[in-house]
């Protein structure tokens, strides 16, 4: 499907479930992996992952759609159209979209945990995937201080410490 498929779409499930036209540009956008569409506020334009359409198909493309025009009417009526906001929850049900897209297969790729800090106090864990400095942090349990280590391998017994 092409951008200008995609557009007339955006542009019948408008008038359709909305009763107002979509007067914008949508466009698919490869790059979105963790996220099913986007709505920009400032242009009023709408993207959508393409790897939706093919690891689900058009049903649940449509949904995505649906959620993306929940933002964009509600926001050109100067309505509450953030995910938090009870006008846009509302809107969500009334016209069946999804709140939350499908994760697409094998994208629950994480990348390995190699530190951890420890507070020192009460024993509390936060497992990181980058190296932090434990002085600029406190615990968030009971604010005690935090050592960093290396986090150890499935085999490995025990977490290295670095340096004090």
């Amino acid at each position: 499907m092409r951008d200008q498929e995609l557009q007339r779409w955006v542009e019948r499930v408008s008038l359709e479930y909305f009763d107002r036209p979509f007067l914008h540009k949508a466009t698919f956008n490869s790059r979105l992996r963790s996220t099913g569409g986007r709505y920009f506020t400032q242009s009023h334009n709408i993207e959508i992952s393409p790897h939706q359409l093919e690891a689900y198909g058009a049903e649940e493309t449509e949904a995505i759609i649906k959620h993306e025009l929940c933002h964009y009417h509600l926001h050109l009526q100067r309505k509450g159209f953030q995910h938090r906001d009870a006008d846009f929850k509302q809107l969500l049900v009334k016209v069946g979209a999804t709140r939350h897209c499908r994760a697409l297969p094998g994208a629950a790729r994480r990348l390995p945990v190699k530190y951890l800090l420890v507070c020192q106090a009460c024993g509390m864990q936060y497992p990181r995937k980058r190296r932090t400095d434990p002085r600029k942090y406190a615990c968030g349990k009971c604010r005690g201080k935090l050592k960093l280590f290396h986090a150890a391998p499935a085999d490995d017994a025990g977490a290295r410490r670095l340096g004090d």
